[in-house]
């Protein structure tokens, strides 16, 4: 086992306020200028208030069971089911990951709701989750060239709760890091927290391939993100 533990800093990650538009819905010709303002506001904010960490470790014992759809990682054994599984299985290594914005932006999306500011508590949220995935692609970009020097290539990045895999699991992949990892914990129905984080697994290996956009493989109905993330899908991250 091998891996990586880095900070973030908010800038690195070039988040402008076209992005969050997009993930809003926007359409090029409309009128955005009063939101725009508010985003742009939101992300100076952003500068100061993020604590943006990552970590992944590398697995190279990894087994694969086709009848139950389940990588089994150190004698734990992932049910990631069908659709993450069959981008998974070519794999001769993977890697699981954490990563966070930091608590503070979904505190003051809450403060916000409660004041009843709706609309900035509503683009706090939407921010910290477009942040914590632009860092995720960092991370992911970062595994991708240390891969590259044994000749590995990798998947697209899979969540637990996404495209049918049981969000509980995210217990057995937060056992392979240490407690408060990054700052993040865990709630006993699996949530994370701060609630701006993501985890996950990677795979790897020669015959492996790694898709522009995989929205249209989840069968996750209301991702919000699926209305942004065409347009920058690793737009930065080629294969």
């Amino acid at each position: 086992m091998s891996g990586k533990t880095f900070e973030i800093d908010f800038n690195d990650l070039k988040i402008t306020s076209s992005q969050i538009e997009a993930v809003l819905g926007y359409k090029e010709e409309e009128d955005r200028e009063l939101v725009r303002g508010l985003i742009e506001e939101i992300l100076i904010e952003c500068r100061t208030i993020t604590s943006i960490k990552a970590q992944y470790e590398i697995f190279k014992e990894v087994k694969f069971n086709p009848e139950l759809k389940s990588v089994i990682i150190d004698s734990k054994n992932f049910q990631v089911k069908k659709i993450v599984y069959a981008q998974l299985k070519k794999s001769d290594t993977v890697a699981l990951f954490i990563c966070t914005a930091g608590a503070e932006i979904g505190i003051r999306s809450q403060i916000a709701m409660k004041e009843r500011d709706f609309l900035r508590g509503y683009l706090y949220d939407v921010a910290g989750s477009e942040i914590v995935e632009v860092a995720a692609d960092i991370l992911q970009d970062e595994l991708k060239h240390t891969l590259l020097e044994s000749g590995r290539k990798i998947t697209n990045r899979y969540s637990p709760g996404y495209c049918g895999w049981d969000v509980a699991e995210q217990h057995k992949l937060f056992g392979f890091f240490p407690d408060n990892f990054c700052g993040i914990s865990l709630t006993p129905s699996a949530l994370m927290y701060p609630v701006k984080s993501v985890s996950g697994i990677i795979g790897a290996g020669k015959d492996v391939k790694l898709n522009p956009y995989t929205c249209k493989m989840c069968d996750m109905k209301d991702c919000v993100f699926s209305r942004g993330r065409e347009s920058r899908s690793f737009a930065n991250h080629p294969s």
